[in-house]
């Protein structure tokens, strides 16, 4: 090799290793600007929860799974779009209902308890913030023929009345037909049974945005927030306790291995009742880290990061 090849061969690896410090340094510098801190966070919660301690507040909001098929007693054939095509009263077969009333009642209890609210309407609004009724998803039907009946809201009694306007459902349909199609329609992503506790978690998650999870030494909770603000903006967030489980309660949240990205952060979380759902949240690596620190001492199978 002469001189010459040997000093471009050198200028070659000069310019390869400057080129890799180069990516470290801007690799660096991305995991400091995504460094974050939920302190603001658990300053606005801690009020809310005198008595707990909390340990982790989410900083993006946390939705059901679409996609996870485990556990499903429904075949995968059978899609969402498949389940919109059918009557309500079919999907009671499909769903194993026997009776929709008494299961209407049933799937109120694990929200009475869960939510820690006696479902009356005055609470339900106040929980829901004051926009319960603003997403009647029959809101936008045309007007009744002229002669015909005018439409009626159906009877409920106090209790189912909150209910449905806690989860903003419709007053002009029976409450079994919507809470059949909810749970069907998300049977991928829980246990299927909308009168359990993971039954109760996923009505809040299918009916309200914006609700981080947060970690405290008793309990594990829902919240209805809203982003943090931008930077310089004052943070005028007040935020709100919607669904809320003792610890003892969750028997195992299993994290996907290869989950540790800036991406999302899929969990699986189970419950003493047999119950489970899959939420998947988008978090940076430091946020996931809060997290998992949060529930290390609940079972579950968990991502290095």
């Amino acid at each position: 090799m002469t001189s010459g090849e040997r000093g471009r061969l050198g200028r070659l690896t000069d310019a390869v290793l400057g080129g890799a410090r180069a990516a470290r340094d801007k690799a660096r510098e991305m995991r400091d600007e995504f460094r974050t801190s939920d302190e603001p966070e658990r300053a606005l919660v801690a009020p809310l929860l005198p008595d707990q301690e909390v340990r982790y507040v989410g900083l993006a909001p946390v939705r059901a799974h679409e996609m996870h098929r485990a556990g499903s007693q429904f075949a995968d054939t059978m899609t969402e779009a498949v389940a919109e095509s059918l009557e309500p009263r079919a999907l009671f077969g499909l769903l194993n209902i026997v009776n929709p009333v008494v299961w209407v009642d049933a799937v109120l209890t694990p929200v009475r308890i869960a939510a820690g609210v006696l479902l009356l309407p005055g609470k339900a609004a106040a929980l829901a913030g004051g926009v319960a009724d603003a997403a009647d998803p029959e809101s936008n039907l045309p007007a009744p023929r002229q002669g015909a009946e005018p439409r009626q809201p159906l009877p409920l009694t106090p209790e189912q009345e909150a209910f449905r306007a806690l989860f903003r459902l419709s007053q002009y349909r029976p409450l079994a037909d919507q809470l059949a199609e909810i749970a069907y329609r998300r049977r991928y992503v829980f246990s299927g049974e909308l009168a359990s506790l993971a039954g109760s978690l996923l009505l809040f998650l299918e009916r309200y945005t914006g609700t981080p999870l947060a970690v405290t030494d008793t309990h594990l909770h829902l919240l209805r927030m809203g982003r943090r603000p931008d930077e310089g903006r004052p943070d005028r967030r007040q935020p709100r306790v919607l669904w809320s489980v003792e610890r003892h309660r969750v028997t195992r949240i299993d994290c996907d291995h290869g989950a540790a990205r800036l991406v999302q952060f899929p969990s699986t979380i189970g419950f003493d009742d047999g119950s489970w759902i899959r939420i998947v949240n988008p978090a940076t690596r430091d946020d996931q880290a809060r997290f998992l620190a949060a529930v290390r001492d609940i079972p579950g199978q968990r991502p290095a990061i």
